[in-house]
């Protein structure tokens, strides 16, 4: 994927500020977009626009879908604008104060409530918005929808996700149980649809907008799906399962790491990638479904965790951490060839993060797909670090402070995380006499490199410190609840990230 010299912000949409418990694709992303703009900025990068809910602490890495949208992001303002919740209903589901952090789990309830008003207008013919747009958006997404619809009503009529524990018959999806509960949960399943008619409804608009200002959104696919989703219920064939329980006999992870002395054990499902030698038919068809869904919404896909391509670390499920697992094959080169051609070129980044082998390095550069570079692992007092800017060895890479898993830039310098050695060893590299303002200093570095695209998450921009990073891997609560203030991004900040990035020649052309 070819990238012109460019600079962009990480910022998810729940992180904007709003008046509705968390940002929304409403006015606040509208705002954001300007601020990009206006600061020479040509990329928004977002994490995984899945639903999500309290069972997986409210990760966009973990969903019950990875094909529907998180209904949270829909804004009640966009509701009220076309007649589907009255005045004092919008009022209703305020927030008092704007914290710096979400309460996601009160949002989820108010967004529900707010959500099963809006559908009964709009199945009673109130509002502005067609039925004929509905009817067309669930024809042209009955791929996934269907599934997925019926799935969510299943799982709150059972009140679990875990749809291993549901009656046998529907559990295994026998047609006429199938039948039997799309009929008895009709209004359930309609209400479910409704909801990604509206948040594609407003993710169209809002790229749409962006696209239109010169900013591109850069969007992030996760290597595995959760086994409690829709996708491992309707689609089970393409998960490597225990032929007698049904169940994994292997989960995802990775084996101990810079984040975590015993690893990642994430749980997730193994893919069957084979039938024999040749790839599995319906795996790469459920993949290559993906990628083009998403490409339908988002500009460029990060693929999270893209080592897995080439080897991925199998733990056995009875394992309770990823410390014993072993690398197995993946798919390779020979599944990137069969979805290019079945979707043409692949505006795709590598997360490439980690310990990497020479088999991943090979098959990124083969693939042409620009890696990361994270100035946070640069500093281990090895100057032959591939992360330090003057061992960048190609420019077909973009360059992060650090992403949505680090420390803030400040919290990271400033804190516990680095040593007075270290801390002296980066002022040096830097040719800095001093640590004021360290994350405008860290932000210039990343600028100045030969990186086609640097990458910073908002909160280095703001100079914050370690209490409002995004997420600490291997923390299961507690995550993925930041978000901006009102009137954070000042125009101070904006003027002067476009000075550097004008400096640096990252400023789109006027």
């Amino acid at each position: 994927m070819a990238i012109k010299r460019a600079s962009g912000l990480l910022l998810h949409v729940t992180s904007l500020p709003g008046r509705y418990g968390c940002g929304t694709m409403g006015e606040e992303a509208a705002d954001f977009v300007n601020f990009l703009a206006a600061s020479g900025q040509s990329y928004w990068q977002v994490l995984p626009l899945g639903p999500v809910c309290s069972h997986w602490h409210f990760s966009p890495y973990s969903s019950p879908s990875a094909f529907a949208g998180n209904e949270l992001l829909i804004s009640p303002e966009r509701l009220h604008s076309l007649n589907w919740i009255s005045a004092a209903e919008l009022r209703e589901c305020q927030d008092d104060t704007e914290t710096n952090f979400c309460d996601l789990q009160k949002t989820a309830g108010r967004k529900a409530a707010l959500l099963a008003k809006a559908s009964r207008q709009f199945f009673a013919g109130n509002g502005h918005a067609p039925a004929s747009a509905f009817a067309r958006f669930c024809g042209e997404q009955k791929h996934w929808l269907a599934d997925y619809s019926l799935f969510r009503a299943l799982a709150d009529h059972f009140q679990t996700f875990q749809w291993t524990a549901w009656p046998a018959d529907i559990a295994h999806r026998q047609p006429a149980a199938v039948v039997r509960w799309q009929k008895d949960l009709q209004d359930v399943i309609l209400q479910r649809q409704f909801e990604q008619f509206v948040f594609f409804e407003q993710w169209r608009a809002l790229k749409k907008n962006a696209n239109n200002r010169g900013i591109k959104i850069v969007g992030d696919i996760p290597f595995y799906v959760n086994f409690e989703s829709a996708d491992a219920w309707s689609h089970p064939e393409i998960f490597d399962l225990d032929s007698a329980s049904g169940l994994p006999a292997a989960v995802a992870g990775v084996p101990p790491d810079y984040f975590s002395s015993s690893g990642q054990r994430w749980g997730n499902p193994l893919y069957r990638w084979r039938e024999g030698v040749e790839l599995h038919l319906g795996t790469m068809a459920w993949w290559t479904d993906r990628i083009r869904h998403l490409l339908q919404w988002i500009d460029v896909l990060r693929i999270d965790h893209f080592r897995g391509f080439d080897t991925y670390w199998a733990i056995p499920a009875s394992e309770p951490t990823a410390v014993n697992g072993q690398w197995q094959q993946g798919p390779g080169m020979a599944f990137f060839a069969a979805v290019k051609n079945q979707l043409g070129n692949l505006p795709l980044i590598a997360e490439d993060l980690g310990e990497l082998t020479p088999g991943v390095e090979a098959l990124r550069d083969r693939l042409g797909f620009p890696g990361m570079k994270i100035l946070q692992f640069a500093f281990d007092g090895q100057w032959g670090n591939p992360y330090l800017p003057h061992n960048f060895n190609q420019t077909n890479c973009l360059v992060y402070t650090g992403t949505h898993d680090n420390n803030t830039s400040n919290g990271w310098f400033y804190g516990r995380e680095t040593t007075e050695e270290m801390k002296r060893a980066i002022l040096d590299y830097m040719n800095l006499g001093h640590r004021n303002e360290f994350h405008w200093q860290f932000i210039r570095l990343a600028m100045q490199s030969v990186a086609r695209l640097a990458m910073f998450p908002v909160q280095d921009i703001l100079g914050y410190d370690e209490h409002f990073r995004m997420n600490t891997p291997g923390q299961a609560s507690g995550n993925w609840l930041w978000r901006l203030t009102p009137g954070a991004l000042t125009p101070e900040i904006g003027r002067r990230l476009l000075h550097l990035t004008a400096l640096f020649n990252r400023q789109p052309p006027a």
